[in-house]
C-alpha cells in the first residue's frame, strides 16, 4: 500500500516507508560484492587487488548519479509540498536528462585518464593491466550507473520505492548470473566479471528510464521540460554534498591503498577490499534509511509542518542508534566467517582481513549518524551545512588520521583511523543540529 508524503509519520510507518530503499541499498551492495567474490576464488589475488584497486576512481564518477538525485529529489520533494505538481514534472525531466548527458561526459574522460591515474596511484606490472582492463569495460556502462543511482532516489521521491527495489533486485541477479556463467563457467576472467557488472548497470538505469518515460502512476513522469540553469544549480548545490561526500570517499580510498601498500603490500589493499565490501553492505542500510526520509523530510518543510520535521528527527536518531548496536554487533560475531568468504585461500591476508575488520567494526556505531545528518540537511535544502560535514568527515578526519595514526600504530593505526574520523564527524554533526534547529524549527 502506497505510503503518501503528507501522511504523518510514526516508527512503524517509517520503518515501513524506508524498508523498501534500505534493502534497495544492501541488496545494490551485495551484488556490488559478488565480482569480488568471484574474482577473488576463481581468477586470483592479483585481478581482485586490482578490481579494489581501480574501483574507487569508477565509484567516484558514478556518484554524480548520488548528487542528482538526492539534490534533485530534494528539490523535487519539496515542490510537491508546495503544490506545484507541474513544475515538479519538468524538474524531474530536466534532472534525468541532465545527468545522462553528464555520464556520456564522464565516461569519455575517464577513457583517458584511466591509465595515468592508475600509474599515478602506483600500480605497475599486472596490478596495472588488469586496473586498466577492469576500468575501460565498466566505464563504458557509467552513463547508466548514474542513472541507477539517481533513480534509487528518484523513486522514493516518486512513492515508488517498492519498484526501485524490484529494479535493483533485477539488475543484482543479472549481475550474479552472469558473474557466474562469465567468470565460473565460460572463464573470462577479469573481463568476464567487468563486462557482468556493466550489463547489470545497464539493466538498473535503463528499466527506470522506459519506466518513467511512459504512462505510469507514480508522482513523476518523463516529459517535456525546459532549461532551467537556476534550477539545476539548486539540485547541484543541494546534492553537492552527497558527491562531495563520494568523490571524497573514493579520494580516501586511493590513500588507503597507498598507505596499505607502504605498510603491507598488495595484501593490504586485498583486506582494505574486503572491509569495503562488508562496509557497503552495512552502511547501506544507513544510507538507504537516508535516501528514504528525505522526501518526507522535503516535503513536510515545503509544508512548512515543523512539527512533524522535529517529530522525523526525534524518530530517526532512536532508530539510527538502534541499527548502529545491532550493525556492531552482528560485525563482531561475522568478521571471520565473511573474510572467510573472500581470503580463505590464503591464511596470512585471512587474518590481517579479521583483524582489520574487528577494529574496523567500531566505526558503524557513528557512521550511520553522520550519513543521516548529511542527508538531513540536503533535504532542507541546506547544501552548504550538508557539504561541510561531508567534507571535514572524509577530506579532513580520515586523511588527517590515515597519514597520523599509522606512524603511532602501523597497521591498526590504518584501521583505527576510519574510527576516529566518524566520531569526530558525528560530533560535528551534532553541533549542527543544535545551531540549525531554531532556523528549521524542528
Amino acid at each position: 500500500m502506497r505510503i503518501p508524503l503528507s501522511d504523518h509519520f510514526d516508527y512503524k510507518k517509517l520503518l515501513r516507508f524506508t524498508l523498501p530503499s534500505m534493502i534497495t541499498l544492501v541488496f545494490t551492495s551485495i551484488y556490488g560484492v559478488v565480482d569480488g567474490f568471484f574474482v577473488s576464488n576463481y581468477v586470483g589475488k592479483t585481478p581482485f587487488t586490482a578490481v579494489n584497486f581501480i574501483m574507487p576512481f569508477l565509484m567516484m564518477l558514478g556518484c554524480a548519479g548520488f548528487m542528482f538525485g538526492t539534490g534533485g529529489g530534494a528539490l523535487i520533494a519539496m515542490t510537491l509540498g508546495q503544490g506545484k505538481k507541474e513544475r515538479a514534472q519538468r524538474l524531474f525531466s530536466l534532472i534525468v536528462y541532465t545527468s545522462g548527458i553528464c555520464g556520456v561526459i564522464l565516461a569519455a574522460l575517464g577513457l583517458i585518464f584511466l591509465r595515468p591515474l592508475a600509474v599515478l596511484l602506483g600500480a605497475q606490472g599486472q596490478l596495472l593491466e588488469d586496473s586498466v582492463a577492469y576500468g575501460r569495460i565498466i566505464l563504458l556502462a557509467i552513463p547508466a550507473f548514474i542513472l541507477q543511482y539517481e533513480f534509487q532516489c528518484l523513486f522514493v521521491t516518486a512513492e515508488k520505492s517498492a519498484l526501485g527495489l524490484y529494479v535493483t533486485i533485477a539488475a543484482g541477479c543479472t549481475n550474479i548470473v552472469l558473474d557466474a556463467l562469465f567468470v565460473a563457467v565460460f572463464r573470462w576472467g577479469l573481463a568476464g566479471a567487468a563486462v557482468a557488472t556493466a550489463l547489470s548497470q545497464c539493466v538498473g538505469g535503463g528499466i527506470p528510464l522506459v519506466y518513467f518515460a511512459c504512462p505510469n502512476n507514480s508522482l513523476l513522469r518523463l516529459g517535456r521540460t525546459h532549461f532551467d540553469g537556476r534550477a539545476l544549480l539548486k539540485t547541484c548545490t543541494n546534492g553537492v554534498s552527497e558527491l562531495l561526500n563520494n568523490i571524497s570517499m573514493s579520494l580516501v580510498n586511493m590513500l588507503y591503498n597507498l598507505q596499505l601498500l607502504k605498510y603491507v603490500g598488495e595484501d593490504g589493499v586485498a583486506a582494505y577490499g574486503v572491509l569495503m565490501y562488508v562496509s557497503l553492505v552495512f552502511q547501506a542500510i544507513f544510507i538507504g534509511y537516508s535516501v528514504g526520509t528525505a522526501p518526507i523530510i522535503g516535503y513536510h518543510y515545503g509544508a512548512q509542518n515543523r512539527l512533524e520535521l522535529k517529530g522525523l528527527l526525534r524518530k530517526s536518531l532512536v532508530l539510527l542508534g538502534m541499527f548502529a548496536v545491532a550493525m556492531f554487533g552482528a560485525s563482531q560475531v561475522l568478521a571471520r566467517p565473511l573474510s572467510f568468504v573472500f581470503t580463505g585461500y590464503d591464511k596470512e591476508l585471512l587474518d590481517l582481513t579479521v583483524r582489520a575488520f574487528s577494529l574496523f567494526a567500531f566505526s558503524f556505531l557513528f557512521s550511520g549518524y553522520v550519513i543521516f545528518g548529511s542527508s538531513f540537511f540536503t533535504a532542507l535544502s541546506n547544501g552548504l551545512v550538508s557539504a561541510v560535514i561531508s567534507f571535514l568527515r572524509t577530506l579532513i578526519f580520515q586523511v588527517a588520521a590515515v597519514l597520523i595514526f599509522p606512524l603511532i600504530w602501523r597497521v591498526d593505526g590504518i584501521w583505527l583511523s576510519i574510527v576516529a574520523a566518524e566520531m569526530m564527524a558525528m560530533m560535528v554533526t551534532g553541533i549542527f543540529l543544535r545551531v540549525e534547529k531554531k532556523n528549521y524549527g524542528y
